[in-house]
């Protein structure tokens, strides 16, 4: 692997807590004084544009970090990785500079057919390999480690041997790539597949997580659909809180990207992560526990 891609796992940027950057919000940010930390843009949002969505993504990236979050790299797929599009982000990634560049542990298409989907894969020691092997291809590239997101799934493959946790896991092992741990997709899939999202927590190795997402999805009846059109839940809230236990502090973002509110009400958002984070963390949790335990006759302190 190149030089640049062989930076200490746990050396990801500390970023703060920010908000997914989309244009009805672009007046609001390029308006409102710092009220979020950093931006999260939509790489093939921005990859082949030299309007105004650049110009506006330039512009954040003078006030604030930005994380490039990518939809269609399609690392699982066993069609050849697209160089043009590796071209393509490279490009986009010198010029905005941003502190992180993510995608999916997904396929999006074979064959040639880009299915605009984020596909499951089989999780298998055939796949890890294949995984793996296209990861560090796209980070010799980049001359940059990227990190891959749990995804959120409705099926399992019956021929999987391997835990999605210790998957994401070993590929990270294998590729020295970072984990953008998605708590809301955690918690979805944990759903719909019938696993303990605590557990997939605890199996995930802290000095591998660079990102956390946070988002809402939408109950079906009969299986969760991550729609990211709605506040967070008190499920994953609940998740979070232990995720932020577990992990310490890592860089963490509210996606909203259907139904969008008025910034006010995304930056509410935010700021409630940024509370939980901070009452949850590992060094809040121990002066909790350290402090003794009041007399219930004693007055309050």
């Amino acid at each position: 692997m190149a030089d640049a891609a062989r930076m200490p796992a746990s050396d990801w940027p500390s970023l703060g807590f920010g908000a997914g950057l989309r244009a009805e919000h672009y007046a609001d940010v390029l308006s409102a004084p710092a009220q979020l930390d950093w931006f999260e843009a939509i790489t093939e949002n921005y990859m082949d544009s030299f309007g105004r969505p650049l110009h506006v993504l330039e512009s954040v990236r003078r006030d604030y970090p930005v994380a490039l979050h990518g939809v269609a790299l399609s690392i699982g797929s066993t069609d050849e990785l697209d160089r043009d599009y590796l071209d393509r982000l490279a490009a986009l990634a010198e010029r905005i500079q941003p502190a992180l560049i993510t995608d999916h542990l997904c396929w999006c298409g074979v064959d040639g057919a880009v299915l605009h989907d984020l596909l499951p894969l089989p999780y298998t020691e055939e796949a890890l390999d294949h995984v793996s092997e296209r990861v560090r291809i796209v980070q010799d590239r980049l001359k940059r480690r990227i990190l891959l997101e749990n995804p959120s799934t409705y099926i399992a493959f019956d021929h999987s041997t391997i835990d999605e946790w210790t998957f994401l896991s070993e590929v990270a092992e294998r590729s020295d790539c970072g984990i953008l741990l998605d708590v809301n997709n955690i918690y979805v899939s944990a759903r719909n597949l019938a696993f303990d999202p605590y557990a997939y927590v605890d199996a995930i190795p802290r000095r591998r997580v660079g990102q956390i997402h946070l988002a809402g999805f939408t109950d079906m009846g009969s299986y969760l659909f991550d729609t990211h059109s709605a506040p967070v839940s008190d499920d994953v809230w609940d998740l979070f809180r232990y995720t932020s236990q577990k992990l310490g502090p890592v860089s963490t973002l509210v996606e909203w990207d259907a139904e969008i509110p008025p910034f006010d009400r995304l930056v509410a958002e935010v700021d409630r992560a940024r509370r939980e984070a901070a009452a949850n963390s590992p060094s809040a949790t121990e002066r909790s526990n350290a402090e003794p335990a009041l007399d219930p006759a004693t007055p309050g302190r």
